[in-house]
């Protein structure tokens, strides 16, 4: 048995060692602060053997051993220490591959690659390197993000340019006939100048609604709102412009349709999907408008015309902003309204999306049909 004493100086003694081994060892990984990881590792693996060795010289020195015997150990030290500090190597040499591995990793990632993860030692860095591959896909798809709208964009402005440039050049030419005073009918022009105005206010209006959607700066009103009301409302409204083009309106409902949104954006909504079946389908055609319940806390509204149909391939454009499937980006009018500047079907899917809906187009015989799905009002109120 070791007596109180004794255990008392070997516990000292063994503190006394390891406190100043690591003092050293905090102050040199303090200045090694930007060494490599390997070296650090040979520094703590070192520290640790010395702070074994100091304890244990100290112990023996002060137990007396004969010199045959603190020779012998202090060859198993220095040969334990060396093994040590190779195995340490061995470990540190893998780490710092490891390391250069997920550093050209990250550079791909930051070059634009798409990367997959690599197996690696260590549960740590084999996590990384999956959140690295996962990081490049999200990263890639951002990036392609980024480009469609920024494409959609540059198209956007482009027609936008193009189709102001029609009414402003239009009315430059009647004012200027008019100052010369060489109108012979000053008042058709006056009616002319009117309606260039109105197409000029109503594309205006258009790129203010569509700004304030893709910022997310939509301010919704939102309460209970009668579905039948609004369709009602829209086509008493649109009825006179489907007459000039000899175009029937038929609107027909079943169930509750009480939705909660925000009447004046529905109304839009409604007003853009009337707008563009009147100005795709011939004269002397129909066109149905139909609002029911669903089975899914849902009411849906659909509007079908007898345009002939949409391009399989352009489906997917259909609510882009400016898109509009014609060759010619010049608007046309119907009625003395103008077609706008191609943004109407791109703010009723920011205004239906708003409204935690959807909308979707498909061809039907002889024409296209757009739904509109919008939660009830019990739904979405409880």
């Amino acid at each position: 048995m070791i007596g109180l004493a004794d255990f008392g100086i070997i516990l000292l003694t063994a503190v006394v060692a390891a406190a100043a081994v690591a003092v050293l060892a905090g102050v040199a990984l303090r200045l090694a602060r930007h060494k490599s990881m390997l070296f650090r590792l040979l520094i703590v693996v070192g520290a640790t053997v010395a702070s074994m060795a100091a304890a244990t010289i100290a112990i023996a020195a002060e137990m007396y051993i004969s010199d045959h015997d603190l020779l012998v150990l202090f060859w198993m030290m220095g040969v334990t220490a060396a093994i040590s500090l190779a195995g340490a190597a061995v470990i540190g040499v893998g780490i710092t591959r490891t390391s250069d591995r997920l550093r050209s990793t990250a550079r791909a990632v930051g070059d634009g690659q798409i990367v997959v993860p690599e197996d690696h030692d260590g549960l740590e860095f084999a996590a990384l390197a999956r959140e690295l591959a996962d990081t490049s896909q999200r990263l890639a798809r951002s990036r392609e993000e980024v480009a469609t709208l920024d494409e959609s964009r540059r198209r956007l402005v482009a027609w936008i340019s193009h189709d102001l440039r029609t009414p402003l050049a239009a009315l430059r030419a009647m004012a200027e006939s008019l100052e010369d005073g060489v109108a012979e009918d000053p008042a058709r022009y006056y009616r002319q100048i009117r309606l260039q105005t109105e197409t000029l206010g109503s594309m205006v209006e258009d790129l203010f609604v569509l700004s304030k959607i893709q910022t997310g700066t939509l301010s919704l009103h939102m309460g209970p709102v009668s579905l039948f009301d609004l369709v009602s409302d829209a086509v008493a409204d649109l009825h006179p412009v489907a007459a000039s083009r000899s175009i029937t309106l038929k609107e027909s409902r079943t169930g509750n349709l009480t939705l909660f949104g925000d009447a004046r954006e529905l109304s839009r909504v409604i007003d853009n999907l009337l707008m563009n079946a009147i100005q795709h389908s011939p004269a002397n055609s129909e066109i149905l408008i139909s609002a029911r319940e669903t089975g899914d806390e849902h009411v849906a509204l659909s509007v079908v015309d007898a345009g002939g149909g949409i391009p399989e391939e352009d489906l997917g454009k259909i609510f882009d902003a400016g898109w509009r499937g014609t060759p010619s980006r010049t608007p046309s009018t119907a009625a003395g309204m103008s077609a706008g500047a191609g943004l109407g079907l791109a703010i009723v899917a920011g205004i239906v999306e708003a409204h935690a809906g959807g909308v979707s187009v498909r061809n039907v015989p002889g024409g296209c049909r757009f739904d509109v799905t919008l939660p009830r009002f019990g739904a979405r109120a409880a």
